[in-house]
C-alpha cells in the first residue's frame, strides 16, 4: 500500500510517499480501507518535533489519526462492525491506503467520506475544551480561532447548549461565523475592544495559538476562564492548556446524534491527495481555515 511518512523531524518537506505492508487489525481494532484523512494541526505539530506528551513519536513515523474508510478487516473481540461498513474514527497513520483504528462510529447518512473524515479529533476536541473551561448555559463563550475545524464545532456545539458564542476570525469569514449563530468580529489591531463592544464574555477559548492568552484573561477577569489548545506557554499565565484527549467513542456517538438532528455541520475547505501532504501542512499551520482540510485516497 502507499503511506505517508516521516524519517526526520523537520518542515513539510520531510514528508514522503511510500511503498509499506499494510497493518493487521489487533484485538480491539478495526482496519479500514481509507477514503479520507482529517489533517490536524497535531500532525504538522509532531512532524516538526515538538514535544507533545500525549503523543509520543518513534521515528520513522506515519502520519494522521483521523480517518473515514470501508471496513477491511476486524479484529478479535470487536462486535457491532463488520467488513463493508463505513465508518469514521481514530487511529494511527491514517495518511495511507489502509489504516488501523481504535475507536469508530458508522458514517451517519448523506456525508461523504471527505466529509466524515473531517469529524472526530475536531468534535473530541471541542466537546473536552468546553467542558474545560466551564461555560454554562446562558453565558457568553469567546472563541478565539473560531473559523477552523475546532471552531466552527465550538460554536454549533455550545449554541446547542444554550450558550452564546462569539468569534474572531479574519474578515472573509465573519458572515460564516455569523451563519453559525456569532457574534464575530476580526483579530487584529484593536480587537479587544471590538470584543467588549459585542458585551461581556464568560469564558474563552484560543484554538489558533496566535499570542492572544493574555488579552483573553484580561477579557474574562480570570485565568481559570480561559483554556488553550494551541499556545504551549499558556500555563505561564495560569491558563489550562488542554493536550490530553478524552473519550473519542463518546465523541464520535455525539457527533452521529448531531450530524443526524442536522444540528452539527462541518464544511471541507480543501482536499488533497496522498502526493500532496506536504501542502496540506503548509496551508494548515497557516490557517485561516474555513473548516476542514483532507486528505483524500
Amino acid at each position: 500500500m502507499k503511506k505517508v511518512i516521516f524519517a526526520e523531524f523537520g518542515g513539510p518537506d520531510v514528508l514522503r510517499l511510500t511503498d509499506a505492508e499494510k497493518p493487521h487489525a489487533g484485538p480491539g481494532r478495526i482496519r479500514v480501507a481509507v477514503r479520507a484523512a482529517g489533517v490536524n494541526p497535531v500532525d504538522w505539530r509532531l512532524r516538526e518535533g515538538q514535544v507533545l506528551a500525549a503523543h509520543p513519536t518513534e521515528l520513522p513515523s506515519g502520519v494522521g489519526q483521523d480517518a473515514a474508510g470501508v471496513v477491511d478487516e476486524v479484529g478479535e473481540g470487536v462486535e457491532g462492525v463488520a467488513v463493508g461498513d463505513r465508518v469514521f474514527g481514530e487511529g494511527a497513520s491514517t495518511y495511507a491506503e489502509f489504516a488501523v483504528l481504535s475507536a469508530w462510529a458508522r458514517m451517519p447518512g448523506g456525508l461523504t467520506f471527505e466529509e466524515a473524515a473531517g469529524y472526530p479529533s475536531v468534535v473530541e476536541t471541542a466537546l473536552r475544551v468546553i467542558r474545560e473551561v466551564g461555560v454554562r448555559p446562558g453565558q457568553t463563550l469567546l472563541v478565539s480561532g473560531a473559523a477552523g475545524g475546532v471552531g466552527s464545532a465550538v460554536l454549533q456545539i455550545a449554541r446547542e447548549r444554550g450558550i452564546a458564542v462569539t468569534g474572531t476570525a479574519g474578515a472573509a469569514n465573519q458572515d460564516y461565523l455569523r451563519g453559525l449563530g456569532a457574534a464575530a468580529t476580526t483579530y487584529g489591531d484593536g480587537w479587544v475592544e471590538r470584543v467588549r463592544r459585542l458585551g461581556p464574555v464568560d469564558a474563552a477559548l484560543d484554538l489558533a495559538g496566535s499570542g492572544v492568552v493574555r488579552e483573553l484573561v484580561e477579557l474574562t477577569g480570570d485565568p481559570r476562564r480561559v483554556v488553550s489548545i494551541a499556545d504551549l506557554g499558556a500555563p505561564g499565565l495560569g491558563v489550562r492548556f488542554s493536550g490530553a484527549a478524552g473519550s473519542m467513542r463518546d465523541a464520535l456517538a455525539e457527533a452521529v446524534r448531531l450530524i443526524e438532528e442536522g444540528r452539527l455541520r462541518i464544511p471541507v475547505e480543501k482536499t488533497y491527495p496522498l502526493a500532496e501532504a506536504a501542502a496540506a501542512h503548509a496551508d494548515s499551520k497557516a490557517g485561516h481555515t474555513r473548516g476542514r482540510r483532507v486528505m483524500v485516497v
